[in-house]
C-alpha cells in the first residue's frame, strides 16, 4: 500500500512539473511574440523562473523516493569554471550564470586559527573585524555604505582552515566589488586605533556568545580537550589575554603573510563575460604584490588510547547537557564523506533512530544532534543531547552508547542510509541556488582542499558512499577510548573544572 501510495504522488509530482515546463513555454512563446511588435518583456524573470522551477524538479524528484539519490544518479547542472593564476599568485575561478542580473565575488584566505601561534590565538578572527575598517582609498565604514547604498550585501566569516569575505551586488556594480576587495588587499589600514577598537569590538563578542551563554565553555572545552595538536586545539575566537597583548606589529606582520594574492582565492559568480570580468579583476588586482610562502601547518594529531573526560559546572546552565567528539578521517577523503552520511542517517530528523529511540521511545533526551565536520585536517563526529526533565545525565549516556554499539555491532539499513544521501543532496541544492553559495562552495573547495571542481563533482562523491563503507566506518571510528566527553551541569556559583582521563 505504501508503495502505491508514493507511486501516486511520484506520477502527481512528475504531472506538475511537466506542466509548469509547459506553462514556461507558453510564457516564453508569448514573451517572443510580445518582443517582436517591441514591447518590453522582463525575460531575466522567466529565466530565474526557470532555473526555479528546474531546481524544484530535482527536489521533487528525489525527496519522493528516499533513494533517489542512490538509485537515480540524480546529477545537477555542470559549471564552466575558468580557473586562472595571475602572475602575483593570486586564483581567480569565474564562473558565468546568467539566470540574473546579479553576481558575486567571493575572497578565500588560506589562513584560519590553525595558522596561529601560541601567544597569538584569535589573529585570523581579529581580521574578519579588522578588513572593514579601511584602506588606503576607502574610508573607516565606507565599505559597509558604498555596497549597501548600491543594493548589495557583505560580511566575512573565518574559522579553523579559511577566511573568507564576499559580496553580491547588482551586475552594473561589477567595478566595485573588484575595487574595494583588490584595495583592502593592497592596503588596508593596521594602525594602533583601528586595532583597539576591533580588538575590543571581538573581546566583547566573545563576552555575548560565548562566556556569557549557558555551554559556552562546553563548546570550547570539547574540541581543547579532543585535540592535542595546537592548530584545532585553540578556539578560533582566541583568548581574552593573547587579544589583550596584540601590538600592532603583530597584527601587521600577520596581514602581510597571509593576506597577500599568493594565499587568495577570488570566485566570481554572475551575470558576466568571463573575458571581460578578466581584465578587470587583472586591472584590480594584478598590481597587488604577492609575498613570501606561508609557513606550512602541521596538522597531524597522533592516535589516543583512552577516553578524556571533562565535567563543567555552568552558573548559567539550566539543564545537563552532555557533548561528544570522535576523530574522523580529514575532509574531502572517502571516510570522511562516510561518517557524514552516517551522522545524518543517526540523528538528522524525527524519523531518525537517535530521535525514534532516545527521544520518543525510551525518553531519555529532549533533544540529540549528531554532525561530522570536514576539515583539512583531522576532523570530527560532534554527538550533543541534552536529558529530558528527572533523567540523569548517567542514565543519558548509557542511552547513547547503546544506540552506539548497536550501530557498530549491526549497522545501520539501507532506508537510513538512501534519507540520508536525499538530505545531503537537499541540502547541496540550497547552497547551490544562489550565486553567492555557489561562489563561496567554490572558494572553500579551492582553499581546504585545492579542489574547486568539487562543486561538480561533491554529489558522485557522496552518491558513491556503500552501506557497507558505512558499517565498516562506524566499526572503525566510533570507539569508547578515542572520543573525549564534556558533560555540563547547572551551577549557582562557577566551580574548578576537573579532568580524568581513563
Amino acid at each position: 500500500m505504501t508503495n502505491v501510495f508514493f507511486q501516486m504522488i511520484s506520477i502527481a509530482g512528475a504531472i506538475l512539473i511537466c506542466r509548469a515546463h509547459l506553462a514556461y513555454a507558453v510564457v516564453i512563446q508569448a514573451s517572443n511574440e510580445q518582443n517582436n511588435i517591441g514591447r518590453e518583456v522582463p525575460r531575466m524573470k522567466f529565466a530565474k523562473i526557470w532555473r526555479s522551477i528546474s531546481i524544484a524538479s530535482v527536489l521533487v524528484l528525489s525527496l519522493i523516493s528516499g533513494s533517489a539519490l542512490a538509485d537515480t544518479g540524480v546529477k545537477l547542472p555542470k559549471l564552466d569554471l575558468r580557473d586562472t593564476r595571475l602572475d602575483n599568485g593570486l586564483r581567480v575561478i569565474l564562473v558565468p550564470d546568467h539566470s540574473a542580473p546579479v553576481y558575486a565575488i567571493n575572497v578565500s584566505y588560506n589562513v584560519g586559527s590553525r595558522n596561529e601561534l601560541p601567544g597569538h590565538t584569535g589573529f585570523a578572527h581579529l581580521f574578519e573585524h579588522m578588513m572593514f575598517q579601511g584602506s588606503a582609498n576607502v574610508g573607516k565604514g565606507e565599505h559597509f555604505i558604498l555596497v549597501l547604498n548600491n543594493g548589495g550585501n557583505m560580511n566575512g566569516t573565518t574559522s579553523e582552515d579559511r577566511t573568507i569575505y564576499f559580496e553580491e551586488l547588482p551586475i552594473n556594480q561589477l567595478d566595485l566589488g573588484l575595487y574595494l576587495e583588490a584595495d583592502r588587499m593592497r592596503s588596508l589600514n593596521v594602525t594602533q586605533a583601528n586595532l583597539d577598537n576591533q580588538r575590543s569590538a571581538v573581546e566583547e563578542e566573545r563576552r555575548q556568545s560565548i562566556d556569557n551563554q549557558p555551554y559556552g565553555r562546553a563548546e570550547l572545552d570539547l574540541d581543547s580537550l579532543s585535540y592535542d595538536n595546537f592548530a584545532y586545539k585553540h578556539p578560533t575566537i582566541g583568548s581574552m589575554a593573547d587579544l589583550e597583548a596584540a601590538s600592532v606589529a603583530d597584527v601587521a606582520a600577520f596581514f602581510d603573510i597571509y593576506y597577500a594574492p599568493n594565499n587568495a582565492v577570488v570566485t566570481l559568480v554572475g551575470d558576466f563575460n568571463p573575458d571581460e570580468v578578466m581584465v578587470k579583476v587583472k586591472k584590480y588586482f594584478g598590481s597587488v604584490p604577492a609575498q613570501s610562502a606561508p609557513p606550512k601547518v602541521d596538522l597531524r594529531e597522533e592516535p589516543h588510547y583512552g577516553e578524556r573526560r571533562e565535567s563543567i559546572s555552568d552558573p548559567l546552565a539550566r539543564l545537563p547537557r552532555m557533548d561528544i567528539a570522535y576523530h574522523v578521517p580529514a575532509g574531502n577523503t572517502t571516510d570522511n564523506y562516510v561518517m557524514q552520511e552516517l551522522s545524518i542517517a543517526l540523528a538528522q530528523g524525527q524519523s531518525s533512530r537517535f530521535y525514534q529511540h532516545l527521544v520518543k521511545g525510551k525518553q531519555l533526551a529532549s533533544n540529540v544532534s549528531i554532525f561530522t565536520d570536514s576539515r583539512i585536517g583531522t576532523s570530527q563526529l560532534y554527538i550533543s543531547a541534552t536529558p529530558r526533565a528527572g533523567v540523569s545525565l548517567a542514565d543519558l549516556e548509557k542511552g547513547v552508547d547503546d544506540e552506539i554499539s548497536a550501530v557498530v555491532k549491526d549497522g545501520i539499513n539501507p532506508d537510513e542510509l538512501a534519507k540520508a544521501k536525499t538530505q545531503l543532496l537537499r541540502r547541496f541544492i540550497d547552497r547551490r541556488r544562489t550565486v553567492l553559495g555557489t561562489a563561496q562552495l567554490i572558494g572553500e573547495y579551492a582553499v581546504k582542499f585545492n579542489e574547486p571542481e568539487l562543486i561538480n563533482t561533491m554529489l558522485d562523491k557522496e552518491s558513491a558512499v556503500t552501506l557497507e563503507q558505512v558499517n565498516r566506518a562506524a566499526r572503525a571510528y566510533l570507539v569508547p577510548d578515542q572520543r573525549s566527553v564534556v558533560t555540563t551541569v547547572p551551577a549557582k556559583a562557577a566551580a574548578d573544572v576537573t579532568r580524568e582521563a581513563r
